[in-house]
């Protein structure tokens, strides 16, 4: 898709050579200084054929005087790039399957246009334009759309500029996530998403990408993770992704995600229902890869590493069983007493080995528990960090992607429940606080560095008719990253930095 911005206002918006022309309008900003369009509005709106309200939508055919044959009226919420951003996704679907190549998009007079809403721009088209069909030939053809120009005045030009080549390296980075997440389990494989980081090395020649297989996971001392590995015939894979935009001397920021690609719940098998979703557990997976590819575009200067254990979780003769106590990387050992709460068993070794890289920040991300979506629904991805500045630094990446978290707490307490009379710990605790204690239990992996968690589990995918990936959070971990950047970047805390790794952390680097 071409994404440009061009300077035209007032008389010259209605003469835009373009084969469909999207106008958004809000009550504070109800005319556009062009008297054909504004002409239209008004006579829509007496005719209360439109009205100014979020969400209402007008097209029009070959309007008289304006060159464009197709013009769509839109009217947004307010001026916000959440509401640009819905507004613009309206009127895409409104054009989409209409034959238009290239879509022209003007707003009202003296609308504040920033970087922000031309990034909104960018991802509201990918979005509305987006189809699955790697598995479905019978799938909708694609739109034929392939140019968008966003209308406006010179006085913000650079930062537009900025921001559509910003939305374009995210959307190009969710495409990527929602790509590998719509892929069924058969398709998914570990070795599916180690192939995609190995395709991103040869695409991107400053990303370098390694990856472990089972002998040198065992050498690694990652019995947690291979235990979750045991009853499938599909190989784990730990993935390792390393962009350098800044000196070495620069700690990284470290991305950890969970990449279960089908998950049966093991032995503790999960009800039949809904259970093909759980091809969306490698959310987390998908989200990192995804980040990389818009790292990769933007190229900031900032270390990135991604790390990605990835298996499948499925019950057989040699898969692990409810009682089993495994060691982890960290020497620590577990008590399974559930074999669907595997994702912390993954995660838990690939926080261990994320100490090597000496990280500025450490996040992982994860779709990992149902309770966090009881919590809080499909809005929010679930966040936790006992790191205040890591916290608000990952909320404020959220609100501005608009890709948003929200924090739930992180007490000390909540680990009471995951006491073991076998083991260091057990995988799980009681019902209650389920998306707490799943996060308690990771954070004893993270002593020697700053850390924060994301439970995707709400956000990863949609169910129903909608069914399938959203591709979050890449644009809340891109922006994120980018704000670590500069002088504003989050350090290891001194008293994090100066602690040694863990006894089994040196053995195996």
């Amino acid at each position: 898709m071409d994404y440009r911005y061009t300077v035209a206002q007032g008389p010259a918006l209605s003469q835009i050579n373009a084969d469909a022309l999207l106008v958004i309008l809000t009550g504070d900003h109800a005319n556009t200084g062009d008297p054909v369009l504004d002409g239209l509005a008004e006579q829509a709106l007496k005719a209360n054929d439109w009205a100014l309200k979020g969400g209402k939508v007008l097209y029009v055919h070959r309007p008289a005087g304006v060159k464009a044959p197709r013009l769509v009226l839109v009217a947004a919420a307010d001026a916000s790039g959440k509401a640009f951003k819905a507004a613009v996704g309206k009127g895409v679907a409104e054009i989409k399957d209409r034959g238009v190549a290239h879509l022209a998009i003007a707003v009202g007079a003296g609308w504040p246009l920033e970087a922000g809403h031309a990034q909104s721009l960018v991802l509201a088209v990918a979005d509305a334009t987006y189809v699955y069909r790697h598995t479905k030939p019978s799938a909708p053809k694609t739109s034929g759309l392939n140019k968008v120009t966003l209308l406006g005045s010179g006085a913000q030009t650079v930062n537009l500029k900025a921001g559509l080549a910003q939305g374009q390296a995210v959307a190009e980075g969710v495409t990527l996530a929602r790509e590998c997440g719509n892929r069924p389990g058969n398709y998914c494989t570990p070795t599916y998403l180690a192939n995609e980081a190995k395709r991103l090395g040869k695409e991107f020649k400053h990303l370098k990408v390694q990856v472990l297989d089972r002998p040198a996971l065992q050498k690694l001392g990652m019995g947690s993770f291979l235990s979750v590995a045991n009853g499938s015939d599909e190989p784990p894979k730990f993935i390792i992704l390393q962009y350098e935009g800044a000196a070495k001397s620069q700690a990284p920021v470290v991305l950890v995600g969970k990449g279960i690609t089908f998950d049966s719940g093991g032995i503790s098998i999960k009800p039949g229902a809904g259970m093909d979703e759980m091809k969306f557990d490698m959310g987390g997976a998908a989200s990192v890869l995804g980040t990389f590819r818009a790292v990769a575009e933007l190229k900031p200067k900032v270390n990135l590493v991604g790390l990605i254990p990835t298996c499948e979780n499925m019950p057989s003769g040699t898969a692990t069983r409810p009682g089993d106590v495994v060691t982890s990387m960290s020497g620590q050992t577990i008590e399974v007493l559930n074999t669907d709460a595997e994702g912390r068993l993954i995660l838990c070794d690939a926080l261990t080995y994320a100490e090597r890289f000496k990280p500025a920040v450490v996040v992982d991300i994860a779709t990992l528990t149902g309770a966090c979506v009881v919590a809080l629904g499909h809005v929010h991805s679930g966040l936790f960090s006992a790191d205040e500045a890591l916290a608000q630094a990952l909320l404020s990446a959220g609100q501005q992607a608009q890709d948003t978290a929200w924090r739930l707490p992180l007490d000390d307490e909540y680990g009471d429940s995951l006491k073991s009379n076998f083991a260091d710990m057990g995988n799980v605790g009681g019902r209650e606080g389920g998306a707490i204690t799943a996060a308690v239990f990771l954070s004893k992996f993270t002593k020697a560095y700053r850390w924060a968690h994301l439970d995707i589990a709400g956000s990863a995918w949609k169910s129903g008719g909608a069914k399938g990936g959203t591709g979050r959070p890449v644009g809340l971990l891109t922006q994120f990253v980018l704000s670590q950047a500069g002088e504003g970047a989050l350090k290891p805390q001194a008293s994090v930095a100066a602690k040694k790794t863990t006894k089994a952390a040196g053995k195996a680097a």
